[in-house]
């Protein structure tokens, strides 16, 4: 893949943040990898991966408005960017070329 390197985890947060297109913050993106891949994982790893991906040019974040159920605080908001969109799209074709070309042997 030309480009930036991602890692597996970062591929399921990117994937989540897309899913979950306008509601995506930690929570949400969190609840979203566990009822998709069926395994727990922290907040804390997934604000790790969101920075990560932000630095990569992959999502970029916006603060939304501010909710009683959060004390007054408003939640950071993280959309996939057209580069992300891209990146994600060129993992799927590479995954799919190479499932594709195993030879039927293989599964013998």
């Amino acid at each position: 893949m030309k480009g930036t390197y991602l890692g597996e985890f970062e591929e399921i947060v990117l994937l989540a943040v897309a899913i979950r297109t306008g509601d995506s913050y930690g929570a949400t993106i969190v609840n979203e990898i566990e009822q998709q891949i069926g395994r727990t994982v922290s907040l804390g790893s997934v604000h790790t991966a969101l920075h990560r991906l932000q630095e990569k040019c992959l999502v970029k974040s916006e603060f939304g408005g501010v909710t009683g159920e959060r004390g007054g605080r408003s939640k950071r908001l993280y959309v996939v960017t057209a580069l992300g969109r891209r990146s994600l799209e060129e993992i799927r074709q590479i995954r799919n070329q190479m499932w594709d070309t195993i030879p039927k042997i293989a599964w013998s």
